[in-house]
């Protein structure tokens, strides 16, 4: 099971191992406190697309295929698509207060289908 939740929001038991796919830290969030357990933030978009995108909900669906294709061709993907394969529950963190627009919700659906994938040729 994946799930998606802002870092600013409480920790729980069932989250399982938390990943913050953001590129950058979060303002005002205490590494010391932030109850990460991996920052991948070469999984979070580039600084160009970041910039491009700036959270606007009209350049949502271009900012999703943007993203997709720099995932696929991002190593550090693959490293998050073996951490989902032995870590049930987990949990992506990211920082944005949209939560119907973020790169969290394109790295969930792209690890959902690469782990199915993945258990299809197994």
């Amino acid at each position: 099971m994946i799930k998606l939740k802002r870092i600013y929001e409480r920790p729980e038991v069932t989250d399982g191992l938390r990943i913050l796919v953001d590129r950058l830290w979060p303002r005002g969030v205490r590494r010391s406190t932030a109850n990460v357990d991996i920052w991948l933030r070469d999984v979070g978009p580039t600084d160009e697309l970041r910039k491009w995108f700036a959270h606007d909900p009209k350049k949502w669906v271009r900012f999703k295929e943007k993203y997709v294709k720099e995932l696929k061709e991002n190593p550090a993907f693959e490293d998050l698509v073996d951490l989902a394969r032995t870590n049930d529950p987990l949990t992506l963190l990211y920082s944005t207060q949209d939560t119907k627009h973020n790169q969290a919700i394109v790295v969930k659906s792209m690890l959902e289908k690469a782990l199915k994938k993945r258990a299809v040729v197994q």
